[in-house]
């Protein structure tokens, strides 16, 4: 082993900011403003701005999820217990999170907010989905064969 491997092997990897942001599946907007807020460590070359590839897995790991929301110190949505985010009810039911929006406006489906967030029970989406999506399935069933 001589010299050059030596040096190769202790210095680090770094990506740009476009590479970072391709591998994070963002923009590169998103990767500026995370460095602006001092979430993710980088270092300006002269011109350019290069980012540790550990600091980006760093940055990865504490990023930011709705799933690992806290109210009142519990998971807002636990899934385990029955608690379910809007777009997760809308993806179990395969439409669009509008409609569960709208369903829980005019009370088709009961959801209680906690904090920012609606929270739909998987008791009120089993009641829903028998009351409501059953019946529309069948009724449009029913019109389709009749044509």
């Amino acid at each position: 082993m001589d010299l050059t491997d030596d040096v190769s092997s202790k210095k680090k990897k770094v990506v740009s900011i476009t590479e970072a942001a391709r591998l994070n599946n963002v923009t590169r907007q998103a990767i500026y403003v995370a460095i602006k807020q001092k979430k993710l460590k980088a270092y300006k070359d002269s011109t350019r701005w290069t980012i540790d590839l550990e600091d980006l897995e760093d940055y990865r790991r504490q990023k930011y999820s709705r799933a690992k929301s806290l109210y009142n110190g519990e998971l807002l949505f636990d899934n385990d217990k029955g608690f379910h985010s809007v777009n997760q009810v809308a993806k179990m039911l395969g439409v669009p999170a509008q409609k569960i929006y709208y369903a829980t406006r005019i009370g088709m489906l009961k959801a209680t907010r906690r904090g920012a967030a609606w929270v739909v029970h998987t008791e009120d989406l089993r009641e829903y989905q028998e009351k409501y999506l059953n019946k529309r399935t069948v009724q449009e069933s029913a019109t389709s064969e009749a044509l």
